[in-house]
């Protein structure tokens, strides 16, 4: 089964960031996920340029960037060119106007996410799923870490999962909150293609071994 990790570094040691960075240019994990926080969008204030342009500097495998703030399309030049981001995924909830937004993303040349809040439907996005090349499911509320993991995720990715297929779109499943070794292949066998791990990984006791669990 072909599916990637990326673990969330909202998670890891941020007095010791490079460290973390550097352990996971070295495992088997596939990408980085990176969350920003504005504080209004959700409570909470995360990773601002100045961290993200040292996490660039040190960061070797692609970066999967979730902008959980209001007003996205104000920040979607700087955050593909100077955050050099492979993906990056806005909120079906801040977009007046999606279309627009997916577009001014792959305009960058970067691959175009769109997320959905546990209580948003897949349903809203029949119209652009053919689109965008990812769909992030927040199976927790968005905001902090260390939440427990939503069930009715599982019907949600299964549901996203046959549209994709009868819309003969590409857009890879993402999942995002409360995934750990309790839960990833559950979550692989409805249909998810990309579990981005935070707590899971950064507080086990080897985070390195943690993560090649996770690809097993």
């Amino acid at each position: 089964m072909n599916y990637k990790i990326a673990p969330s570094l909202l998670a890891a040691d941020f007095g010791n960031l490079q460290r973390d960075i550097v352990m996971l240019n070295q495992s088997e994990a596939d990408f980085f996920h990176i969350d920003i926080m504005d504080g209004h969008f959700v409570p909470n204030l995360s990773i601002g340029f100045p961290v993200l342009k040292a996490i660039v500097e040190h960061a070797q495998k692609p970066l999967d960037i979730h902008l959980m703030i209001l007003n996205p399309d104000l920040y979607i030049e700087r955050f593909c060119k100077e955050a050099q981001a492979s993906f990056l995924t806005v909120h079906y909830e801040t977009c007046f106007h999606l279309h627009r937004t997916v577009q001014s993303i792959k305009k960058q040349g970067v691959k175009a996410g769109v997320s959905l809040n546990p209580h948003s439907s897949v349903s809203l996005l029949e119209d652009i799923l053919c689109e965008v090349d990812l769909v992030l499911l927040m199976s927790v509320n968005p905001g902090f870490g260390g939440q427990s993991f939503i069930e009715h995720t599982y019907k949600k990715i299964e549901t996203l999962k046959n549209m994709i297929v009868r819309s003969n779109a590409h857009a890879l499943i993402e999942v995002d909150g409360g995934i750990g070794l309790n839960n990833y292949k559950s979550l692989l066998t409805a249909g998810a293609d990309v579990l981005v791990c935070g707590n899971s990984i950064f507080a086990s006791d080897n985070p390195f071994k943690t993560i090649s669990l996770l690809k097993s």
